[in-house]
């Protein structure tokens, strides 16, 4: 980083040397062990509230929509979807990480809708309609879990705590 910002002042940009020299306590150790845990709480919560969902509308309405897309077992399918996102999702929350994978669910289900999570279809009577979500969010939930396995749970981690037994 040294380098770089020796290599900006030459040229004159200081714009970009304001901001690495501003954000130089973000590289600190000391503050980049906590990096994690933003990670952490965002991808446990959403999981959990996908959970949340799908268990608020009631484990039939799920088991529909996966005898619709010809899910083998529906009902099973469904209540065993619910339980990973809950429970998974804990856990990831609570930094006891599993390392769960989306990809299923985006070979399945996203993929064939495009990358863009959202899909605006049409406005009417000032209310916007939107089509169904593509493996955008699917690939950043791949990304933070991916930083989680490589990087480690960080500090306050159940994971932290069985690896110092």
């Amino acid at each position: 980083m040294n380098q770089l910002t020796q290599s900006l002042e030459r040229e004159g940009s200081s714009r970009f040397v304001f901001l690495s020299r501003g954000l130089a306590f973000l590289a600190r150790p000391s503050v980049a062990v906590w990096a994690p845990i933003p990670l952490r709480l965002i991808v446990g919560y959403g999981f959990m509230e996908h959970g949340f969902a799908k268990l608020s509308r009631g484990p039939e309405a799920f088991a529909a929509i996966l005898h619709t897309m010809g899910v083998p077992a529906p009902h099973l399918m469904a209540w065993l979807t619910i339980l990973t996102e809950l429970i998974g999702g804990l856990a990831v929350l609570l930094g006891a990480f599993v390392a769960a994978v989306l990809l299923v669910a985006m070979l399945t289900v996203h993929l064939p809708y495009g990358f863009s999570s959202i899909k605006l279809l049409s406005v009417t009577s000032g209310r916007a309609q939107f089509g169904p979500p593509g493996y955008e969010l699917d690939l950043l939930y791949l990304a933070c879990l991916a930083a989680l396995v490589f990087g480690g749970s960080g500090p306050m981690a159940i994971d932290h705590y069985f690896r110092k037994k």
